[in-house]
């Protein structure tokens, strides 16, 4: 059975080599994809084109050519409705100012490690899924291990898996499951296992897609094959409905 989730896709905009090819290797390190690496702002809008499926840009702020990083990302910001971050040796107040005008979800300050690239990376998904640019250029970030492991954007699902994210398109996911304190997320080949609670998950999901079937299931509704008593045929399994959801999804499936 093919495999349902993908690689993060990345591409990098920095105009020093040397260290492009330094972050992209970092980065495929951790399992993302390098879809690849501009020097300037007008090579990363054609990469851009090529590429219709990056999920993230990683910018330099100061590029060589006609347009630097910031008219990089308002650019983008104008085209295209993509997360992106940037990387920085700059510290002063006027550049600060005009790259938080380009609302960044996240910023990376050279020199840096790995670690940080990570953090970097979750952070600039986690506040594009919650439409919440980033305003602290400064801060330091750390997150917990249990720390924001699942975001919707757009249609898929980022779920955290070994310190990085893959990308699960929604129509890929059979249903979740809740066991006391953790939650699987069930997909056409795959379980992805979470010390966080069904209710934390469900709250990331469109809710005329995905339905409350019992207290310790949540069902894709496109994804149900049939049903017989009080149970769903969710790909090759059974799904129990509750007597308290029990009137919701039947005369969901008997109006469809």
């Amino acid at each position: 059975m093919a495999k349902d989730t993908a690689s993060v896709k990345l591409i990098v905009v920095e105009d020093e080599i040397l260290l492009a090819n330094d972050i992209a290797n970092r980065l495929r390190d951790c399992n993302y994809v390098i879809a690849g690496i501009a020097d300037t702002a007008d090579k990363a809008m054609k990469l851009l084109a090529q590429n219709p499926d990056v999920d993230m840009i990683l910018i330099d702020i100061v590029l060589k050519g006609e347009h630097d990083g910031i008219e990089l990302a308002r650019m983008i910001n104008h085209r295209y409705d993509l997360p992106f971050l940037f990387l920085t040796s700059h510290a002063d107040n006027y550049l600060i100012e005009r790259a938080k005008s380009v609302k960044p979800y996240a910023y990376l300050l050279k020199p840096f490690n790995d670690r940080q690239v990570s953090i970097a990376i979750e952070l600039a998904l986690k506040n594009f899924s919650n439409n919440s640019p980033e305003e602290d250029m400064l801060g330091k970030r750390e997150f917990s291990s249990n720390e924001n492991q699942v975001l919707q954007i757009k249609d898929s699902l980022f779920l955290k898996k070994n310190h990085y994210f893959e990308r699960v398109p929604l129509q890929e996911i059979l249903f979740l499951e809740a066991d006391s304190n953790y939650c699987s997320v069930h997909t056409k080949s795959e379980r992805f296992m979470y010390s966080v609670g069904l209710n934390k998950i469900e709250a990331q999901l469109p809710v005329d897609r995905f339905l409350r079937t019992h207290r310790s299931y949540v069902v894709n509704i496109n994804s149900v094959k049939g049903f017989s008593g009080n149970m769903l045929f969710v790909g090759e399994k059974k799904v129990p409905v509750s007597k308290a959801h029990k009137q919701v999804v039947f005369k969901l499936f008997r109006t469809i």
